[in-house]
């Protein structure tokens, strides 16, 4: 029981951070229709360049833990807007439907290149502001990074839900996510809401990259699977609900840790895959999504 309990901690730990970048998904999705293939890339960066400020390479350390998060979320909110900016902006004025596809993963694997050749391609460790004694809960042991991990992505999305419900520039979010023609006619500068949807999407993937960063390894690589899965957590969950990404970024997570240990670590992937199959082949629009209904 205290195994099972502990690998669904784990479980929980690991999908929180599929949720968050998953919400990054959704907030471009929402104002423009198109997606960040490179949204792995942005957690990579933000977790190495949070290594730079925070760790023993390049000199350092500069900060400590707490001190590296704005200068990380400030990198990482930049890096969107450079995304947008040469990106997505051209596609969507051309109105070219799969240009930004392309155009996202290209700049991705470009950040994944100059990470390799600023960083190297080993992986790093990176130190935790915790303690790394785990705690033990009801007969599991749970390490603090992980009860952060979890508590710093609940914080984040509702961060993030407090600002689109309660001010004047989330409503503008919230209007461009509903009807960018009709916010644009109402003297909302939907080019501009666009812009910062992917700025805080980036920020989001890079918060994500310094908060699971202690409990694994730092590396160039590091973004790619997890990027890809936290899209699998935004097609089950739904790529218009917030619920949709937390229940599936949970699900997948405790699939994962639960298939490792009782099956086997080289199928630990199988679950998750088989439950997007399974939510495509039933519900398209994801659990929790709402179906679109397209008017001509």
């Amino acid at each position: 029981m205290a195994i099972l309990l502990q690998l669904l901690m784990s479980g929980i730990a690991l999908g929180m951070i599929y949720a968050v970048i998953a919400f990054g998904y959704q907030s471009t999705f929402a104002t423009s229709g198109t997606l960040n293939f490179g949204q792995g890339e942005a957690l990579m960066l933000g977790a190495l360049v949070g290594l730079s400020l925070a760790g023993t390479v390049s000199g350092g350390p500069y900060l400590n833990y707490w001190l590296m998060l704005p200068p990380v979320l400030l990198f990482g909110a930049l890096q969107g807007v450079v995304v947008e900016r040469i990106a997505v902006r051209p596609a969507i004025k051309t109105k070219s439907e799969f240009g930004w596809i392309m155009s996202t993963i290209a700049l991705g694997i470009i950040f994944r290149n100059v990470a390799e050749n600023i960083w190297g391609r080993d992986d790093l460790p990176f130190p935790s502001p915790l303690p790394t004694d785990p705690i033990h809960i009801f007969g599991a042991s749970v390490l603090p990074m992980e009860l952060l991990v979890v508590v710093g992505a609940l914080v984040m999305m509702l961060g993030v839900e407090f600002f689109n419900r309660r001010t004047i520039y989330g409503k503008a979010v919230v209007a461009t996510s509903t009807d960018r023609d009709a916010a644009g006619l109402m003297g909302i500068n939907t080019s501009m809401v666009i812009t910062f949807s992917y700025a805080l999407s980036s920020m989001t993937a890079a918060f994500a990259g310094v908060l699971i960063a202690p409990v694994t390894l730092t590396g160039a690589s590091m973004g790619a699977v997890l990027g890809l899965k936290a899209f699998a957590v935004a097609i089950i969950g739904g790529l218009n609900s917030g619920l949709g990404v937390v229940v599936g970024g949970i699900l997948l997570g405790v699939a994962e840790t639960t298939t490792g240990f009782y099956v086997s670590t080289g199928y630990k992937d199988v679950p998750g895959l088989i439950l997007l199959l399974l939510v495509l082949s039933v519900k398209p629009s994801g659990l929790f999504g709402k179906t679109t209904i397209k008017k001509v």
